[in-house]
């Protein structure tokens, strides 16, 4: 995932439509997740559109839930409309991505489940990956939260060169915060500032709609959770935004097309996640 800035008008939107039209008959199964979901989170009626770029992202990543049906070949779709798969990586069965035609540096998918347990099988073997409906799928610690009760954003050709209008789903933003705050301990830490910006902009994007997150939170999301992870969500708000940090700072760094402060970074962080999470 790298840190250029691309318009949302230009570039990997063709890509993007191109994967979107290949997988139509498992949009009601796969939630678009990562930097993408943040992309078309533009597209949403309730957001706000800035007049800024958005962070360009080469990879596509798509989750499903542990009960999802996805009946189907996916990977066959995928085949017949260009992606070829690339393995990696010595589990069983390996880490996939699926690459629009044969550039390295180009645009892929890849698709993503939530992780039970420990992330290991009986004899210490790890267990972090899944085949399933022809793909591979990556298992990560509190995926759950991205495939729990997703927004559904219609988008028109208008929006991206998609072959017809589609509705896809994406994460509710609040449960996109909820776990990009979770699992910053995990990531590596040049990953870091980026997760921040999404929080930042996603923030920005639904500033609008602080009082539906807030009962988003209050009366969908939290309920389902533990105790302990509920709390350790509305604690690290705190954590990571009662102060400006290194990682903040680095996250201010990254857009190229507008002057952005740590101080107002870790501001409009503080304050948005105060209203949404506060109890």
């Amino acid at each position: 995932m790298t840190n250029a800035l691309v318009d949302d008008n230009v570039d990997n939107l063709d890509e993007i439509a191109k994967l979107l039209d290949a997988l139509r008959p498992w949009h009601r199964d796969l939630v678009i997740v990562g930097g993408w979901a943040h992309r078309l989170y533009r597209f949403h009626d309730k957001a706000a559109r800035p007049p800024y770029q958005a962070v360009r992202t080469r990879d596509a990543d798509l989750a499903f839930g542990s009960h999802a049906p996805l009946m189907g070949d996916i990977g066959a779709a995928l085949k017949a409309a260009n992606f070829h798969e690339v393995l990696s990586g010595e589990h069983t069965p390996p880490i996939s991505e699926y690459r629009l035609g044969d550039e390295k540096g180009g645009f892929y998918a890849e698709f993503l489940a939530p992780l039970r347990g420990n992330g290991q099988r009986r004899g210490g073997r790890s267990d972090v990956t899944m085949a399933r409906a022809g793909i591979t799928a990556q298992l990560l610690k509190h995926l759950d939260l991205l495939v729990q009760s997703p927004w559904i954003l219609r988008l028109d050709t208008e929006d991206v060169p998609i072959a017809a209008p589609a509705e896809v789903m994406l994460p509710n933003p609040v449960n996109f915060i909820a776990q990009k705050l979770l699992i910053q301990k995990y990531r590596k830490p040049e990953k870091r500032p980026q997760d921040i910006l999404y929080i930042h902009d996603t923030l920005e994007l639904f500033g609008g709609e602080l009082e539906l997150l807030k009962s988003t939170w209050r009366d969908d999301v939290r309920p389902t959770l533990t105790s302990a992870t509920a709390r350790t969500v509305e604690k690290l708000c705190q954590t990571h935004f009662g102060t400006v940090t290194d990682v903040i700072r680095n996250a201010a760094r990254i857009p190229q097309d507008r002057v952005l402060t740590p101080e107002r970074l870790q501001a409009t962080c503080a304050y948005g996640l105060d209203e949404i999470f506060a109890r």
